[in-house]
């Protein structure tokens, strides 16, 4: 966008060029103060619009270290700069209309080539208008929306300058200074529309409604409980927004992540000028007791796993169990420690456990290719299986071995009217024999009913 107003101002500044030098040479010829005064405006008006195809080019610079959201402001600076020379120039013609109403006829009327030079600078006029309202409305942009007004003011003074040269003419020497005064008037009228408006967007306003809305897309979108903090600001055509976004305490990193690319996606195809950065944090609001308590132990250094979290009350106390794997090689002290940490973090970050119980449990790594079966170990493991009453029938034994880990997966169906809790007993119990005969090895046992 920012190379199209950039082309679009070369051709326009180009344009206003030819006709001041028109406008200087034709008014020189006709003696016509009104062209010539006609032509210096036009020559202000290049200056202006050369200055507005700076910015425009300035502000096509990508991003840099101390820029970081690129240079798009320089585009606003510069409809800024554009809006306090067109209000200038509009107060000059207003002083110079009313002192002109106060002053004699001129003595030296204008000629023909006065009006062939005027009628020049109308048809370059038009051209810059039809060219600048086409752009603005493909590409937008202030610079363009101040040349723009230019291009206008230069059409309305031409037009005056005409008009007060076929009046004079006729001996009406008051009709073209009041049609300046009108001129004067609605161009400065203008000229502070768009100083303001050039203004608030360099002091980074933002729409309320806007804000609003980039909230309630936030929110609305699957798994965010809330919006946060909503700071937006706009450079240039971009509209650049930082949102933060709650979630759920216990979802994990990757999910959290995929959450906050849909509000960016949603924002995106909502507001296609708004380049939104997603931040994400915890909401531990409605998350039950026991998985605050696992997000906690987790995230302690030196934990490998935890499961078999449970809370319960005891006299209007709450206490915590739950069972943290540690690597089996570290030292009864070293593993000690650990549970310290995460019974202290426990109890600052939820004040209301009152006590946490840990069983603190060796941790093996299964590596995830196993590549021999120890046939010799399955049978082993068959024998000691049928020494037990209770269970009805072997299935499946698997042992695959991996360097000095021996990783065992073990079917068994027990009677069906067995409590869980009996099953459990007895499994835990085969898994510990095992683990006694078979040195290094991880043991899962799978009961079905018989």
């Amino acid at each position: 966008m920012f190379v199209q107003r950039t082309k679009v101002l070369q051709i326009s500044l180009l344009a206003i060029f030819s006709a001041f030098l028109v406008e200087l040479i034709f008014g020189l010829i006709s003696n016509s103060l009104a062209l010539i005064t006609d032509g210096i405006h036009a020559l202000l008006d290049s200056v202006v619009t050369l200055v507005l195809l700076l910015a425009a080019r300035w502000a096509i610079k990508p991003p840099d270290a101390e820029h970081t959201y690129g240079h798009g402001k320089i585009e606003s600076l510069g409809g800024l700069i554009g809006g306090i020379a067109i209000f200038l120039i509009a107060c000059f013609f207003i002083y110079e209309s009313i002192n002109r109403l106060q002053s004699p006829p001129p003595s030296v009327l204008p000629g023909l080539f006065a009006i062939i030079g005027g009628l020049y600078t109308i048809g370059i006029d038009f051209f810059r208008i039809i060219l600048l309202r086409r752009s603005i409305k493909k590409v937008g942009g202030a610079t363009l929306k101040a040349d723009f007004y230019h291009a206008f003011m230069d059409l309305g003074s031409t037009l005056v300058a005409i008009a007060g040269i076929v009046l004079v003419s006729y001996g009406l020497y008051f009709g073209d200074f009041v049609a300046a005064l009108i001129l004067g008037i609605l161009l400065a009228i203008l000229s502070v529309k768009l100083i303001y408006k050039t203004a608030l967007d360099l002091t980074d306003v933002i729409s309320p409604e806007l804000v609003k809305n980039v909230r309630e897309i936030s929110i609305l979108t699957e798994g965010v409980i809330d919006a946060g903090p909503i700071l937006m600001r706009k450079s240039g055509d971009t509209i650049f927004a930082d949102v933060t976004i709650s979630l759920r305490g216990d979802t994990s990193f990757d999910i959290a992540h995929k959450i906050s690319d849909s509000v960016e996606r949603n924002i995106k195809d909502k507001i296609s000028n708004v380049s939104a950065t997603i931040h994400f944090e915890p909401n531990w609001k409605d998350v039950p007791l026991d998985l605050k308590i696992l997000d906690i132990a987790k995230n302690v250094g030196g934990v490998k796993g935890v499961h078999n979290v449970s809370t319960h009350k005891t006299k209007g106390k709450t206490y915590s169990n739950l069972h943290v794997m540690v690597n089996r090689e570290i030292n009864l002290s070293s593993a000690h420690k650990i549970s310290e940490i995460i019974e202290q973090k426990i109890q600052e970050q939820i004040p209301e456990i009152f006590h946490a119980t840990i069983h603190l449990e060796p941790f093996v790594t299964v590596p995830e290719n196993f590549n021999i079966e120890d046939i010799e170990t399955e049978e082993r493991i068959k024998t000691i299986l049928e020494k037990y009453p209770d269970i009805k029938k072997i299935g499946r034994i698997l042992s695959l071995k991996f360097e000095n880990i021996l990783k065992i997966d073990i079917d068994c169906s027990f009677n069906k009217n067995l409590s869980i809790e009996k099953v459990h007993d007895l499994t835990s119990e085969i898994e510990h024999i095992i683990r006694a005969k078979i040195k290094n090895s991880v043991i899962t046992i799978h009961p079905e009913p018989y």
